[in-house]
C-alpha cells in the first residue's frame, strides 16, 4: 500500500482511531494552537498545554479555542516546560509531545537526558513528510533536522528509524533511495561509498523490512522517464517512499525547497524516541504545525 496524500491518511485516522493525547511544549504560540485546535475539532487529538499560562490563555480567547483550566499548566521558563514535558509522557499522561515556541536544542535537551529522558538506546532523527504536487504518494526526507554529518552507522539507525514509521502507517516493504549527486561509487565521494555500504547490508538481511537503493541520484528516484532515458533499472527508481539525505544541510534545503518552491505540504517529526515528537520551525504555518500532529497520531 501506499498513501497519496495527507487527506487520505486523515481519513483513515478519522474512521480507525481515537483521538491521541498530545502534550505541547511552550504552547503560547499562535499557529501552534490554531494547528491543535483544528486537530481537535477534527478529533485527531486531545491536548495538554505547558507554557506561559496567561499568554496562552489570551491566544486561546483571540482564536475562539476553549480549554479546560486543568488541561494548561504554567511555565516559567522553557526548560521547565520541556523537562515538564517529559515527564507527563514518562508519566503515560500523554502518549507524544509536540514543539511549540521553544528552541530545538532546549527541547531535545529535556529529550535526550540520559535519566529521565525519552530515549530508547537508537539515535533519534528527523523526518520530513511531504504531499509533492508532481509526485504519486507521500515522501519522507531524513534527516534535516537532527543529526549534523551521521556516520555510516549512524545513517542505518537513521533509515532504520524512517522505515520503522512507515512500517506503523501500514507499508509492508518501503522504498528507500540513498541520495547523492550521481549513481555510482566514486571512492573520491564519501557519501556514493556509504550508499551502496548500506544497499549491501539491505541485502544481506542486516536492515529488513525495506527495500534499499543506492547510491541514487535525486531525479532517479523520483522520475521514471528520468531513470528510462538514463537507462537506470530498480524497482525504487521513480517510487520511492523514503530519501535518506548525506547530511542535515543537503535534508534541510531539499525539504524546505519543495515547500517553498515546490508548493509541497510538510509534516515533520522527531522519531527514536519513546514516542514521536511533532517538531517543526518556531516559523512554520499553523497547516505545517496541524500536519505534523496528523502525522504523529497516525503512528499508533
Amino acid at each position: 500500500m501506499a498513501i497519496k496524500n495527507f487527506e487520505e491518511l486523515i481519513k483513515k485516522i478519522k474512521k480507525n482511531q481515537r483521538p491521541k493525547k498530545v502534550v505541547v511544549v511552550c504552547a503560547d504560540d499562535r499557529n501552534t494552537l490554531e494547528a491543535i485546535k483544528k486537530a481537535e475539532k477534527n478529533g485527531i487529538v486531545d491536548s495538554v498545554l505547558i507554557g506561559n499560562k496567561n499568554k496562552i490563555k489570551k491566544l486561546l480567547n483571540e482564536i475562539s479555542f476553549e480549554k479546560e483550566e486543568e488541561s494548561i499548566i504554567d511555565s516559567e521558563s522553557d526548560i521547565y516546560a520541556a523537562s515538564k514535558g517529559v515527564e507527563i509522557i514518562r508519566e503515560q499522561r500523554a502518549e507524544f509531545m509536540m514543539k511549540g515556541k521553544i528552541q530545538t536544542a532546549d527541547l531535545l535537551k529535556a529529550v535526550v537526558d540520559k535519566d529521565k529522558g525519552l530515549g530508547r538506546g537508537r539515535i533519534m532523527s528527523h523526518i520530513s513528510i511531504l504531499e509533492v504536487p508532481t509526485y504519486h504518494k507521500i515522501l519522507a526526507v531524513s534527516d534535516g533536522g537532527v543529526v549534523i554529518s551521521p556516520t555510516l552507522a549512524e545513517k542505518k539507525e537513521i533509515l532504520e528509524n524512517a522505515v520503522e514509521v512507515f512500517l506503523s502507517l501500514g507499508y509492508e516493504n518501503p522504498k528507500v533511495a540513498v541520495l547523492a549527486a550521481i549513481e555510482k561509487v566514486n571512492p573520491k565521494m564519501k557519501e556514493t561509498v556509504e550508499a551502496r555500504a548500506l544497499k549491501n547490508m539491505n541485502q544481506r538481511g542486516e536492515v529488513e523490512n525495506c527495500l534499499v537503493e543506492g547510491p541514487i541520484s535525486y531525479d532517479l528516484a523520483i522520475s521514471t522517464e528520468s531513470a528510462n532515458i538514463k537507462g537506470y533499472t530498480s524497482l525504487v527508481a521513480g517510487d520511492a517512499d523514503i530519501l535518506l539525505v548525506p547530511d542535515i544541510t543537503s535534508g534541510n534545503i531539499l525539504s524546505k525547497s519543495l515547500v517553498y518552491s515546490g508548493k509541497s505540504k510538510m509534516a515533520g517529526f522527531i522519531t527514536g524516541a519513546k514516542v514521536p515528537i511533532a517538531l517543526t520551525s518556531r516559523g512554520a504555518s499553523s497547516e505545517q504545525k496541524y500536519l505534523s500532529l496528523v502525522i504523529c497520531s497516525a503512528m499508533f
